[in-house]
């Protein structure tokens, strides 16, 4: 059965993959396996610190590899051979009460195969690997991106190429589509309701560039690398082994929260969406899959056009779930009232995002109401808006721009407060009074981090446009030199009757 969803993508694949040897197979991963703060690759053998959408195995758990995914006996994906696991942070709606709804995932996910390069290689046995930095929060290259043909020194580093790899496809079925990997950040809600009815559909390209032995890294990154044009190109020296190439699709349906107030957050605590990421465990047979890399080069991209596979229908990929661990099945990740699970604090960058780790536990129209039900098969559609917004997307610069690069140091303090708290208890274990003393200033710190902002410039026949498109530089609000205030760690002694004590340590200083 076609579903619209997907004869928008095969539409939008001819602008991804021109050309006659960009042979490649879409997985379509309808069901969703499920949605936890739990990740087997960054956070092994114990609760991760924000939450994960999950396709795939029905195996996936805090501790994952090949082996124990392939035993699973289902996948949330079409082709029943293919027991891999791929996982993405989560988005979330921040409502101003301050809670944070999870955002409806459409069409659950699409994972592309690419056949880019010459002799392309399944996945080795134990295979796994992660596209993207949490922490990123700023880019630093010019926007949009210039010709593939000029990169050149460090815009076709390695550190370049993982931060082109990101994209933010704004959706509009009405008017002609964005290219893949356009926009390298997430549009701010006032965007997003003006030009995006559709949603916005968030893609992650995976390096391909392998070192041709390690199967893993210490930071599950460094075994693999980016060829010289994110998806294609040369494959630096060291990793000339060509493995086949992942891009990852995901459609969140952020129209949905037009009329109301809040923002968009990634679950890692990213309004920007310079920290998206993805991750990715084999569980092929790889034998199998080399088979299929060879065989299955139709142009079509359908899985159906390959006799390898063995498919099974929407219904049986949305019945495939994982089980969630015990620590975290009681935590609400559809509806938290008091912010992003896991207590993530909100950090808008500049300045690389610092780390917050926590375990503490814890639809939609804009009243307090708020739907949990999770669908056992995702939706495929969003209904379009039956007018197109007024500025469909945004306009390249003019033959007039230029731009500038502006290195400058940061500097923000960490300030840890003690302070006394006494609570006086009557009879019944009451509370009637409550009194504090003066805060204590136990530590303190100061921090420089360096970061990079690349800006347009327009000579005086015209204005740089700072709008909310694709020629938009870095946020203004975000441009080094404005420090704010220090943050606050504060450590409180409280005491009751019969001298009770509790003591805790609240929220993280630095760039929140």
């Amino acid at each position: 059965m076609k579903h619209d969803h997907w004869l928008k993508a095969a539409s939008a694949a001819v602008l991804l993959f021109p050309g006659p040897s960009a042979a490649f197979w879409r997985l379509p991963c309808r069901g969703r396996a499920g949605v936890a703060r739990i990740d087997p690759l960054m956070a092994p053998g114990r609760i991760s610190d924000h939450v994960h959408v999950v396709h795939g195995s029905g195996n996936f758990a805090e501790t994952a590899d090949q082996a124990t995914l392939r035993e699973a006996d289902c996948t949330s994906c079409a082709v029943t051979q293919d027991k891999s696991a791929y996982w993405t942070p989560a988005l979330y709606f921040q409502h101003a009460n301050g809670t944070a709804e999870l955002v409806e995932q459409v069409g659950g996910m699409l994972v592309y195969y690419l056949l880019y390069g010459e002799n392309v290689t399944a996945f080795p046995n134990n295979f796994r690997m992660i596209a993207g930095d949490q922490f990123q929060r700023n880019f630093t290259w010019p926007v949009p991106d210039p010709p593939k043909s000029e990169w050149s020194g460090a815009q076709a580093s390695q550190f370049a190429l993982r931060q082109k790899a990101i994209g933010f496809n704004c959706l509009n079925y009405n008017a002609a589509p964005e290219p893949s990997l356009y926009r390298h950040y997430l549009p701010d809600k006032a965007y997003l309701d003006e030009n995006c009815p559709d949603g916005v559909r968030f893609e992650l390209m995976f390096p391909s560039c392998w070192n041709g032995k390690d199967v893993d890294s210490h930071d599950q990154k460094s075994h693999m690398a980016y060829p010289s044009e994110v998806m294609d190109g040369v494959c630096p020296e060291g990793f000339e082994t060509r493995l086949v190439s992942l891009f990852y699709e995901t459609i969140w349906n952020t129209y949905a929260f037009k009329d109301c107030e809040g923002e968009f957050v990634i679950s890692n605590g990213d309004p920007t969406g310079y920290g998206y990421h993805g991750d990715f465990i084999q569980g092929w047979d790889p034998d199998f899959l080399q088979q299929a890399v060879d065989t299955c080069t139709n142009l079509s991209g359908e899985v159906s056009d390959c006799p390898l596979f063995d498919l099974q229908d929407d219904e049986a990929q949305g019945e495939c779930r994982f089980d969630v661990p015990y620590a975290v099945k009681a935590e609400d990740v559809f509806a938290h009232p008091t912010g992003i699970p896991g207590n993530v604090p909100i950090q808008s960058g500049p300045a690389y995002a610092t780390e917050w780790w926590t375990t503490a536990t814890s639809t939609s129209s804009c009243s307090s109401e708020i739907s949990t039900g999770l669908p056992s098969i995702l939706p495929t559609t969003i209904t379009p808006s039956t007018t197109a917004p007024s500025s469909p997307s945004p306009a390249a610069p003019t033959s007039s721009t230029s731009y500038t690069t502006v290195s400058e140091d940061v500097e923000y303090d960490i300030v840890v407060v003690k302070e006394e708290v006494v609570v006086l208890l009557g009879e019944d274990g009451e509370p009637v009074a409550t009194t504090t003393g003066s805060p204590l200033t136990v530590a303190t710190s100061t921090s420089t981090s360096s970061t990079i902002i690349t800006e347009p410039i327009v000579q005086a026949t015209g204005v740089a446009q700072q709008d909310h498109g694709a020629t938009a530089a870095a946020k203004r609000d975000q441009v080094p030199g404005h420090r704010r205030a220090p943050s606050q760690i504060h450590n409180r002694h409280g005491h009751g009757h019969a001298h009770r004590r509790r003591e805790y340590q609240a929220g993280v200083g630095g760039w929140f």
